[in-house]
């Protein structure tokens, strides 16, 4: 997200850190102000009482409203407003762009019914580095933040594997190593690495990495791969009776020492 391609209209940033900037110069704003800012920016838009409830759970509701008002005061107004309000609801202004929300809809574009193949233009964004709004401990933004990651790592993984069915290995495998490096642990962005090594005809980077994986889950979580995942290392059977299908993984192929 740009946000000097245009000098009037708003850019929030929430992803890394909180920013708001008007082509290149940047607004401060008091917390409160942050707060309210961020929410309406990542919901579109939000009634009064959800808003004035969520911000100051704590507070009874005329004291919550009296804060919301209070706060929209502080916004920049006239020609460099942010928000728009009626009796009942908060919008964030069309003309301001939000780098979180643009994130979550060119995730849930990739991981709807909508997405199809193509040799289309890799989402950028995706790969944008930081979380939504680090260090902020209100309850709702936890929330905000663990599913704009949980839908980061879903997008991340099905472009993986779409990259890698149009035989785009290189960015198949950067897509899906993102997503390994932020959660590593998480084994179906393993399985996306895979997936694409193997796609490429790669088998001892494919072998390598798994090998890898299974002896971090095992260090650190005490199990071992899913058998989907084993399964996707195992060569096709033997034509013939009586001749077992054969892993990939044997003696001659393992990468490094198993685990006990």
């Amino acid at each position: 997200m740009d946000c000097s391609e245009s000098v009037s209209a708003p850019c929030l940033r929430l992803l890394g850190h909180f920013q708001l900037a008007y082509g290149g110069e940047t607004v401060d704003l008091c917390g409160n102000a942050q707060r309210l800012l961020a929410l309406v920016g990542l919901r579109s838009c939000v009634s009064r009482t959800v808003l004035a409830g969520t911000l100051w759970p704590d507070a009874t509701e005329a004291h919550a409203r009296g804060s919301l008002r209070s706060t929209l005061c502080k916004l920049p107004h006239g020609d460099r407003a942010l928000v728009t309000c009626d009796r009942n609801t908060i919008a964030i202004v069309d003309s301001a762009t939000v780098d979180a929300r643009e994130l979550a809809d060119t995730a849930l574009h990739l991981v709807g019914p909508s997405a199809t193949p193509g040799a289309e233009r890799v989402p950028t964004v995706l790969f944008n580095e930081g979380e939504l709004l680090p260090g902020w401990d209100d309850n709702w933004a936890r929330l905000e933040r663990e599913r704009l990651r949980q839908l980061r790592l879903h997008a991340l993984d099905a472009l993986a594997h779409r990259l890698a069915r149009e035989g785009r290995y290189a960015l198949a495998l950067e897509t899906a190593l993102t997503s390994v490096r932020i959660e590593p642990l998480r084994e179906s962005a393993h399985r996306a690495v895979v997936t694409a090594h193997l796609a490429e005809g790669n088998v001892h980077a494919a072998v390598r990495h798994y090998d890898s994986f299974r002896r971090l889950l095992r260090k650190e979580l005490g199990v071992p791969p899913s058998p989907l995942f084993t399964r996707m290392l195992q060569r096709p059977p033997t034509r013939g009776p009586h001749k077992p299908t054969t892993p990939v993984m044997d003696a001659a192929t393992r990468v490094g020492p198993a685990q006990p």
